[in-house]
């Protein structure tokens, strides 16, 4: 039986897998869930790949590691199980698939991809070196956990994310850089009504350092600087004493991030009497295309022998942990996980005819990066997991 085909057979242990995966809520912001994610991952795992991962906690949040196989070309597969879905999203968007697409909070962006990952190291030849890292703090920037994947990409031949796609199955070979910042105000506070000159209006602080801000914006370099969350003030007939603002940054280039980063922590206030702090940085380095190009031109070539559709790339400005490992020079190919659509909205959903393709690919790409071969010689059980 072919890779294809392998994979193909294991479909319905794949989705019961998925099922599983999104009936457990893990919202970033609840550690608690995060865990319980965590073990649902870890579940799944363990029985596909007949090996417990290790559970690395740090700061109370639990990530998941996998060290299968010996060599020297390892590779990374790459995800994760937290989400920003909060608890009770099942209720109002329930698991189903209906007319082959399959939805619930969590299942493009990107329980689905853990699973295909699962079952592409699972049909694995028998030793072949490669981590399985799933992480539970992605979505807000990864902050426990940027060590954990930079230390184990460190001397992989390669890292494959399992993000999902772009539109139309596109595998991202190019992302923006990630900066965040904090915009804090300090005025003073006086009698709206009777004496608001002798306060200093922190909103019109505010207002002077959004202009600032939005103007460090270049369009023509795809610089994007975009003031977000803003909250000042206590009552209505009160002058501000103080507010803040984020800014979320999204750049292509290291120096547009440099350039930016220089040009916030130079903001001064403008109105006598105002103090202003600037905090932040940048959060992800840019997925530069040079990245991924060799790892596409790789895919390109065994999608075309596993008799799949030919693959397609995009740039995009959404950040990843292959931000990360790209940041530290391992070769990154990124969107290898679910075809789909809606990340972060109502309409989240995976195509399921693309499942079996997609986990074929995978395993197809881990073996010819460690100097393998199409693993040909597996077979898979009943629970659809496979056997030597």
């Amino acid at each position: 039986m072919d890779l294809l085909a392998q994979l193909r057979a294991a479909l319905p242990a794949i989705l019961a897998d998925i099922e599983a995966l999104v009936r457990v809520e893990s919202p970033s912001a609840d550690l608690a869930a995060v865990a319980a994610g965590a073990d649902m991952v870890a579940r799944i795992g363990t029985e596909r790949l007949g090996v417990a991962p290790e559970r690395i906690i740090r700061d109370g949040r639990t990530h998941l590691r996998w060290r299968l196989g010996e060599g020297p070309d390892r590779v990374l597969l790459l995800g994760h199980h937290d989400t920003v879905w909060p608890i009770g999203s099942l209720v109002t968007q329930p698991f189903g698939i209906t007319d082959g697409v399959l939805r619930g909070p969590g299942c493009f962006d990107m329980k689905t991809g853990l699973v295909l990952a699962l079952h592409a190291a699972a049909a694995l030849p028998p030793g072949t070196p490669v981590t399985i890292l799933s992480t539970g703090d992605e979505e807000i920037g990864s902050p426990t956990s940027r060590e954990l994947i930079e230390a184990e990409a460190a001397g992989c031949v390669a890292a494959l994310v399992l993000e999902a796609s772009a539109d139309g199955g596109a595998l991202k070979t190019e992302r923006k850089g990630v900066s965040l910042y904090q915009v804090r105000v300090t005025g003073r506070a006086a009698h709206a009504g009777l004496e608001p000159e002798r306060g200093v209006n922190a909103s019109v602080e505010l207002a002077h350092q959004i202009l600032a801000v939005t103007a460090l914006a270049d369009p023509d370099r795809g610089t994007t600087v975009t003031p977000t969350l803003l909250a000042a003030g206590t009552t209505a007939n009160t002058v501000p004493a103080a507010g803040e603002f984020a800014v979320d940054v999204r750049v292509r280039d290291a120096a547009e991030q440099r350039r930016v980063d220089e040009a916030m922590h130079a903001l001064r206030p403008r109105l006598a009497g105002a103090g202003l702090e600037v905090t932040g940085a940048a959060n992800r380095p840019p997925l530069p295309a040079s990245a991924s190009t060799a790892l596409f031109d790789r895919a390109s070539r065994l999608a075309a022998e596993l008799g799949l559709p030919r693959l397609t790339r995009a740039a995009v400005g959404g950040g990843s942990d292959g931000n990360l490992t790209a940041g530290i020079g391992v070769p990154t190919l990124d969107g290898l996980g679910a075809v789909g659509g809606g990340a972060h909205a109502d309409d989240e959903h995976v195509l399921v005819a693309e499942l079996p393709g997609r986990a074929a690919l995978i395993a197809a790409l881990v073996t010819d990066l460690t100097n393998g071969r199409f693993p040909a010689t597996k077979t898979p059980t009943a629970s659809g997991a496979f056997r030597p």
